[in-house]
């Protein structure tokens, strides 16, 4: 296991910056105080000039009066049912990111949501496994014959050989769990995935609205301001000193099951912690206009929720508001996705 990242250093806070390289591939590791982006860039000459940016919604001023929200959908559409294993989040104006966040979280930005249906956890690695058993399909991290992997010991990222989705941290360490979130599933395995569910990948702003109870909650999580409550931890997050000490407090290393830490107020689970969420949405500052966007091979896609790694004193990226990003076509240990579905 050749290690691709050696470089880190911890002062007050830690900072990242990595030029890995591997033979098959070149990887790009941001440096960052929310969370450790590893990035596989692959095939350049074949990456189209334009992408499309995703679904997006209305930009409106944060500030005077509201526009009408008929077509909004806040409430459920009479004769609608909600189709099994999702909630329905009403539609409203949410006020994307936090005036007391990170800088990637500002400017505040109010969006316009339209309703509609969320899976109720992360997909699991029996729901991927039906997929992949349905379809034949077989992801990137099958293709490139390794995936990341972040080695606990050494405080070093990897490319683990004959890491994918059903062994997300090698084959000798064993099988993921059913019940677990899926992982080593790229943006793009994410979105084959939604498309052969009849459904398909949360918008940024929707996956916030969602966090943020459909309601524009300005807590920090979605059920409130303290993530350990009445003797009880809410989320699956690193307890200790990130990479150094992981005291295993919540009771998990790695990825929990699906929906161990309860539910939101709403009824989704794991919208914290366990494992960060692909999102449609190319990663740019908050007020770009995505419809100018030309994305590069090394262009990220927007990941949301956070995962076991993040250490409040270090990532902190299980707020609600907390973002991060990285490559469409990169698999990591700590990243998995939850599908959405239109109110038809």
């Amino acid at each position: 296991m050749k290690p691709i990242s050696v470089v880190y250093m911890l002062l007050l806070a830690v900072c990242w910056a990595c030029q890995p390289t591997s033979e098959s591939a070149s990887h790009v590791v941001s440096a960052s105080d929310e969370s450790l982006d590893l990035s596989r860039t692959h095939a350049v000459k074949n990456t189209p000039a334009r992408m499309p940016s995703g679904h997006h919604e209305p930009e409106v001023a944060a500030t005077g009066k509201p526009p009408a929200t008929e077509d909004l959908l806040t409430t459920l559409p009479e004769g609608v049912a909600v189709p099994e294993g999702m909630v329905f989040v009403p539609g409203g104006i949410t006020a994307v990111g936090a005036e007391d966040g990170l800088a990637r979280e500002q400017p505040v930005i109010a969006r316009q949501i339209r309703g509609f249906f969320m899976d109720i956890t992360p997909v699991t690695v029996a729901q991927f496994r039906e997929f992949v058993q349905a379809t034949g399909y077989v992801t990137q991290a099958e293709k490139y014959g390794d995936a990341a992997v972040f080695n606990m010991e050494t405080g070093e990222w990897y490319l683990h050989k004959g890491a994918y989705w059903e062994f997300p941290r090698g084959p000798e360490n064993g099988p993921a769990p059913p019940d677990h979130p899926v992982t080593q599933v790229s943006y793009n395995d994410a979105l084959a995935y939604c498309k052969w569910a009849g459904k398909r990948l949360p918008t940024e702003a929707e996956w916030e609205h969602a966090a943020r109870n459909g309601s524009n909650s300005r807590s920090k999580y979605s059920w409130g301001e303290e993530i350990f409550q009445n003797g009880v931890f809410k989320a699956n997050f690193w307890q200790g000193h990130f990479p150094l000490e992981n005291t295993l407090e919540d009771g998990f290393e790695f990825t929990s099951p699906v929906g161990a830490f309860g539910e939101t107020p709403l009824g989704l689970k794991d919208m914290s912690g366990n494992v960060w969420e692909w999102c449609s949405d190319w990663y740019l500052p908050y007020g770009n206009d995505p419809s100018h966007f030309i994305p590069k091979p090394e262009s990220e896609k927007v990941m949301r929720g956070g995962s076991f790694m993040c250490d409040p004193s270090y990532c902190w990226g299980y707020r609600v508001s907390g973002r991060s990003g990285t490559t469409p076509e990169t698999g990591l240990f700590h990243v998995g996705f939850r599908c959405v579905k239109d109110v038809e």
